[in-house]
């Protein structure tokens, strides 16, 4: 196992509640049709972790609960510190004191996304309080200094399978993204909030490249891009993430995708595995 500080990495809490949909304007697809069409935010109770990023008939839908603080300041802690895996729990409302766990977060809106059984959506209402055991940011490779981490659990890192092979990381991974493909959020000055999109409107060459095959919690390999300290391109840099929203119909998105692992060389490198998807390394 790589050794880390995870011992060392602390674990608070933070809170928000299940944000209302926005939106309901009309949205220009890149052909020029404008659609009305669900998007962000509230319950998606048929949209979850481990279905297809493609398909909907929606806009950057994100899968499970879409949470929130209407405070600036709070809702920067919630992105920033909530990190993929950490235990979600409910504190108000009919489904108080059920668990489930933060599955992605999205820039541009700055939800949370979390993942709850099938059972607690239907108890659980727009405004009920989550709270968070946020644990992740700071976590590091004790061997690997120049690989950032960022907004994963440790306790998930851990479930991943990264092996180390002849100096480099080896992280399961179910697909390759060349960097002329990250669209939205390129330029982002922070790497350890939010998330940044895969562009789909050449259908072809998202098919030939087989991420026409995404699903939501997928972990993929990108390509020549760096998010040590912002979003962008540079040549041999590789960032591990994962699918946190859907296929989107605007010019210069797509489904998108959170960053939990980045060098500015090539010291990692994405084994092709199929199961590489966060449900199946947390149960769910």
């Amino acid at each position: 196992m790589l050794k880390t500080n995870k011992d060392k990495v602390v674990k608070w809490s933070v809170q928000g509640k299940v944000h209302h949909p926005t939106g309901g304007t009309y949205r220009i697809t890149h052909e020029g049709k404008p659609m009305i069409l669900p998007a962000t935010g509230g319950i998606s109770y048929n949209v979850k972790i481990g279905d297809s990023a493609f398909g909907w008939a929606g806009d950057h839908v994100e899968p499970g609960v879409s949470m929130r603080n209407e405070n600036t300041n709070e809702n920067a802690a919630l992105m920033t510190f909530a990190c993929i895996g950490n235990e979600a729990k409910i504190i108000s409302g009919d489904a108080k004191g059920a668990k489930g766990y933060v599955t992605g977060m999205h820039g541009g809106i700055d939800h949370v996304l979390v993942y709850f059984d099938e059972e607690t959506l239907e108890n659980l209402s727009i405004d009920d309080k989550i709270q968070i055991k946020a644990y992740g940011q700071g976590l590091q490779l004790t061997d690997y200094p120049d690989v950032h981490m960022m907004s994963i659990d440790p306790d998930l890192f851990e479930k991943l399978g990264v092996t180390e092979v002849n100096g480099k990381l080896q992280v399961p991974v179910v697909a390759k993204v060349p960097p002329y493909l990250m669209g939205s959020g390129i330029g982002s000055g922070n790497g350890y909030s939010g998330d940044y999109d895969i562009m789909t409107a050449d259908t072809e060459e998202i098919k030939r490249l087989g991420l026409d095959k995404l699903k939501f919690g997928d972990l993929v390999l990108l390509q020549d891009c760096d998010n040590s300290y912002g979003r962008g391109y540079l040549k041999g840099a590789v960032s591990i993430g994962v699918v946190v929203h859907s296929d989107c119909v605007k010019a210069g998105h797509g489904p998108g995708i959170t960053t939990i692992m980045v060098s500015k060389t090539p010291m990692i490198e994405g084994i092709i595995n199929e199961e590489a998807n966060i449900g199946n390394y947390m149960n769910k």
